[in-house]
């Protein structure tokens, strides 16, 4: 029995190299397996799920106050760009406008009045003008007479004559100066009804402005849709009493994109125009193709509403978070419920 089991014993040894070159083989092999998924399938590829779509909310708020008369949208409603969303009672605003016009009328016809009463002062200084001349003439004529009396002997004139002719001449010279001043007056008037025209052509220009003001607080009482996009968040009702600037709903696009916080230390080889693998987490079966559009200047906790204080004393070092924008290659389908805040699994090939 012993010689047998020695052969045994020889020929398990002489085994044993083979299973264990065979294990070194696999061990290899499964080594260099890892290696060439983690080179191909890991290393080249940066991923975070800290990661949601983001679009544009855009709040709808009135500019003028009023009740609501006609509410026509719904919640989630698909609308286009001018779809009217609401209306305020316009009634008022049209009793304004119709008062706006009529203060625009009033100031036209005093405009009118102030052109005509400009042409009367007008004529009134021309009139005024010759007069002065005519005083001027006659008083210069007198003058002339009182002259020739004085110059010609007493015995050819009586003195009844003289003082005749002086008496004419004092009156053509005191007219004179009285047609002087009722030309400056008429023209202090004429400077006066230009100064109106002024004012009325003020007053017609402060009326347009009232005019297109109450226009545009009229088509204020139609709230319609800046664009094309869904209703949400509509908190207002019809018969509602609402003020300027008061949110009733919001209106978010069809334009999406992803914004991924990855760690600082993902960012090392992250540039931008990378492509980029988008999951999303509603559509787990659907892949999104994207690329990198841009890298935030800083860290996301910088910004925040309270950023930390490293300065404090209590520091301790945690990996920082860095927004990254990622814009999708096509715009996703608008029959699909997506929208900012859903979450995404966004993929980078960095290599």
């Amino acid at each position: 029995m012993k010689p047998n089991q020695d052969a045994e014993e020889v020929k398990e040894r002489r085994g044993n190299p083979w299973k264990l070159a065979l294990g070194l083989v696999a061990v290899v092999i499964g080594v260099a397996a890892g290696v060439v998924y983690y080179t191909w399938y890991i290393a080249p590829f940066e991923s975070t799920d800290n990661a949601s779509i983001e679009g544009h909310v855009t709040p709808i708020a009135p500019q003028v106050s009023g009740r609501v008369a006609r509410l026509l949208i719904r919640d989630n409603q698909e609308v286009r760009q001018g779809d009217v969303l609401l209306e305020i009672d316009p009634r008022d605003y049209e009793a304004r406008l119709a008062q706006a016009r009529a203060g625009l009328a009033a100031a036209r016809g005093r405009f009118e009045q102030a052109n005509a009463q400009l042409s009367v002062e007008q004529a009134m200084e021309e009139q005024a003008k010759a007069n002065v001349i005519a005083a001027e003439a006659e008083a210069s004529r007198a003058q002339a007479e009182l002259k020739r009396y004085q110059s010609v002997e007493s015995r050819a004139v009586s003195r009844s004559q003289v003082d005749a002719a002086e008496a004419q001449a004092r009156s053509s010279a005191a007219q004179a100066e009285v047609a002087h001043a009722k030309a400056l007056g008429t023209g202090a008037q004429v400077g006066l009804s230009r100064a109106g025209i002024l004012t009325a052509t003020a007053d017609i220009q402060q009326s347009e402005a009232a005019l297109r003001q109450a226009e545009l607080n009229l088509s204020y009482t139609k709230i319609t849709a800046p664009g094309d996009g869904r209703i949400t968040r509509r908190s207002v009702e019809q018969g509602a009493f609402v003020q300027p600037g008061q949110a009733l709903l919001a209106l978010v696009p069809h334009e999406y994109w992803v914004v991924a916080n990855f760690k600082e230390t993902q960012l090392a080889h992250m540039r931008v125009g990378q492509p980029v693998q988008i999951k999303v987490d509603a559509y787990p079966d659907r892949k999104f193709s994207g690329k990198v559009e841009s890298i935030q200047s800083g860290a996301g906790a910088r910004f925040s509403m309270f950023p930390p204080e490293n300065a404090t004393g209590n520091f301790i070092k945690v990996v920082q978070r860095v927004p990254v924008k990622i814009v999708f290659d096509t715009a996703p389908d608008a029959q699909l419920t997506l929208g900012p805040g859903i979450s995404v699994e966004p993929t980078v090939r960095v290599k």
